[in-house]
């Protein structure tokens, strides 16, 4: 998976895919949102209608030189982060892409439902919405409870309250910490 993607089923948490769209974008990483259906049309938590930038149809997969800018992100909600990890194409592909030396972010449920089907995981940090961190934990990761966390090719934030600092530590992780600061001071003066 080449770029940075956001992906999208119905029941995402809004602030979780959206604010942290709004910080890659401030940050001047380009970002593609994906539906997982055919439809562009996803439905959030709370019922927002978003019009993804591509839909699982028109996605295109693309494998060779994948690296650690190439990020596949996740964000929860409910049933948002079950609707990604009962994907089993998608599940596939995330494998694969961290695997082929990709890098993989999850916020919220997400780390615990979907990450949790990576192999590799053992002795990595993470953080997630407490009562999601049981898969992680059997798979040998880490979990710590702080808002965000950085390990290796794996980023995690907790909850929506921590959106806006997931999203910095994605722009610090690709594009450095000053990056991150410079948007940091556009959006907390």
């Amino acid at each position: 998976m080449k770029g940075v993607s956001i992906f999208l089923a119905d029941g995402f948490e809004d602030m979780e895919a959206l604010g942290t769209r709004d910080v890659l974008l401030r940050g001047g990483i380009p970002v593609v949102t994906v539906s997982v259906s055919d439809d562009y049309l996803v439905e959030s938590s709370h019922g927002l209608q978003v019009t993804a930038d591509t839909s699982w149809n028109d996605l295109e997969v693309m494998h060779p030189g994948t690296g650690r800018d190439d990020m596949m992100i996740f964000p929860g909600g409910m049933p948002g982060s079950k609707n990604l990890a009962r994907h089993d194409e998608l599940m596939e592909i995330m494998r694969d892409h961290y695997a082929l030396g990709g890098t993989v972010a999850a916020i919220c449920a997400a780390p615990g439902l979907v990450l949790s089907q990576l192999d590799g995981l053992e002795g990595h940090r993470f953080t997630c919405f407490e009562g999601f961190q049981d898969a992680l934990i059997a798979k040998g990761a880490v979990y710590v409870p702080e808002g965000t966390v950085t390990d290796g090719r794996v980023i995690t934030g907790r909850s929506a309250g921590w959106a806006v600092e997931f999203g910095l530590a994605l722009v610090e992780y690709l594009k450095g910490p000053e990056a991150a600061a410079k948007v940091r001071a556009g959006l907390m003066p």
